[in-house]
């Protein structure tokens, strides 16, 4: 092919969401001007959004979801945009919400705050603007956000639904946030998640201590083929790791975890006799 510009997804993420278009494109056997009178874009267009010369919009995402027939599924366009959009994404974190969209099972350990899978969309509302307040983010990239969380937890609604074990720090539960109402009714989200016939919620109490295995966050997925992989972020940085060297020892310290927490049956417990004590 005349002038074919070499891609390098790693370059940026323009650059990543390029190239996917190209290879996606390639796959179907379209050229650019077949891409482009299915989306109402010109193949100039379409050129320069392959080789990142020209930022993606909303708009277009979507022309090339619906041009693919992807709209709906886990990996669309439009979810690459926003992550393009996420500046406040932390790096490895788009590659894990891919796989996250793919696990049969999905463990989850967080301290603070409810894990993102489980907030209600006025929960997640209340710490995205509270960030934007903060001047971590923008006001749209709040917006972003909170549609971002959407997005993850209806890819999750499949028919065949992914196992779901989420361990809890205490403080998850007791931490108040947004108020009495949303907080009440996150509170009730967690005890109808634990109801569901695929999922185990557990709080980890303070009075285990030192034995609480994690210190941060931890995120662990096992895909299709039984392979794990972990995610895992601080404040400033986020790592995804697919070693199995190095996931099996946190597969193995998540295992203690779940040992040393509440069962669940004691955990929805202790999450009613919070919700009792908010006036």
């Amino acid at each position: 092919m005349v002038n074919r510009k070499d891609l390098n997804p790693g370059e940026s993420p323009e650059a990543a969401f390029g190239a996917r278009l190209r290879s996606l494109r390639e796959t179907r056997g379209w050229t650019q001007d077949q891409l482009a009178e299915r989306t109402g874009y010109s193949s100039q267009h379409i050129s320069a959004v392959e080789t990142s010369r020209k930022p993606p919009t909303r708009r277009f995402s979507r022309s090339t979801d619906r041009a693919f027939g992807i709209e709906g599924t886990s990996d669309t366009f439009e979810r690459g945009w926003r992550e393009i959009r996420h500046g406040a994404l932390l790096e490895g974190f788009p590659e894990y919400v891919g796989y996250e969209g793919k696990a049969a099972e999905i463990r989850l350990y967080e301290i603070g705050i409810i894990p993102g899978l489980l907030q209600t969309p006025e929960y997640a509302r209340v710490l995205a603007d509270s960030a934007a307040q903060r001047g971590a983010i923008t006001p749209e990239q709040a917006d972003e956000r909170v549609a971002f969380l959407a997005e993850r937890q209806e890819a999750l609604l499949r028919p065949r639904a992914p196992m779901m074990l989420v361990v809890m720090d205490e403080s998850c539960v007791r931490r108040r946030i947004g108020g009495a109402e949303i907080m009440n009714a996150q509170l009730d989200r967690l005890t109808a998640f634990a109801e569901l016939p695929h999922t185990v919620l557990q709080i980890a109490p303070f009075d285990i201590g030192e034995r609480r295995p994690f210190n941060l966050p931890m995120n662990l997925l096992t895909l299709p083929d039984l392979s794990v992989v972990a995610y895992a972020e601080s404040q400033m940085q986020g790592h995804l790791e697919r070693e199995t060297t190095a996931v099996i020892p946190l597969l193995a310290a998540y295992h203690q975890l779940q040992a040393e927490a509440l069962p669940q049956a004691a955990s929805v417990a202790m999450i009613e006799q919070v919700r009792k004590g908010i006036p």
